[in-house]
């Protein structure tokens, strides 16, 4: 009996699916967006919330503010602004955050120039927070100050993160002067108060007087400090 010749077999290697003619290979899933562009994308939706918080805020007072209006004043859905602030309480302690904090932070934050004397220190916070004042900044001060009254929790909230920080700054000041011995009266220390009463006052006077009497708040201020530290002597 012969043996039969045995054919080599081979594996065949497996057959690519049929395509009809013109067809393509499919196309791979598009990959997801960077989480950073939503990240973007979601920041400058609050910016814009928040800007327009602070046109609405101004305008209108915090008590008459919609969140309706802010909505459509920021081109956003209404639903979108509950997305980042619960009500308008924290949109509003948001806007102090980052339009009031900022400031505080800087003028107590910059190291004094090296030889500088106390008044000079304090001349220099004034001269800054005048000037910033002068910007939509002055008008949510005065916000603060004709609403606060109705709205305690708004007004806790602006002494937390504002008025107890620049107190302490300007104790630390004044404290430093009676140490130098720029400064004579040491109950001063306990009224922080006193030092910062000008810059209040300007404030206030920018808002309802000034078309009648235009102040000079600076100059004000240094008349003020001649009263506490004493004239400047001019050579």
């Amino acid at each position: 009996m012969t043996n039969e010749a045995t054919k080599n077999t081979r594996k065949s290697s497996p057959k690519p699916a049929n395509r009809r003619a013109g067809e393509t290979a499919p196309a791979a899933p598009a990959s997801p967006k960077p989480a950073t562009n939503r990240a973007e994308r979601a920041a400058e939706r609050r910016g814009a919330i928040i800007e327009a918080a602070m046109d609405e805020f101004i305008a209108r007072g915090f008590a008459a503010t919609r969140l309706d209006d802010v909505a459509r004043r920021a081109g956003v859905a209404k639903g979108t602004i509950y997305l980042h602030f619960k009500d308008k309480e924290s949109m509003f302690e948001e806007l102090i955050r980052t339009a009031i904090v900022p400031m505080i932070t800087r003028l107590w934050g910059t190291p004094p120039q090296p030889g500088a004397s106390v008044r000079d220190m304090v001349e220099g916070f004034a001269k800054t927070f005048i000037e910033e004042v002068a910007t939509r900044r002055g008008d949510l001060v005065r916000l603060i100050v004709a609403e606060g009254p109705r709205f305690p929790e708004v007004a806790d909230f602006y002494y937390r993160e504002v008025v107890s920080r620049g107190l302490a700054g300007m104790r630390a000041l004044i404290e430093l002067g009676i140490a130098r011995g720029e400064i004579k009266q040491k109950d001063l220390a306990r009224f922080p108060q006193i030092m910062v009463a000008p810059a209040l006052i300007a404030v206030i006077w920018q808002s309802l007087f000034s078309r009648h009497a235009p102040l000079d708040a600076l100059e004000m201020f240094r008349v003020h400090l001649d009263l506490i530290f004493g004239e400047r002597r001019t050579t």
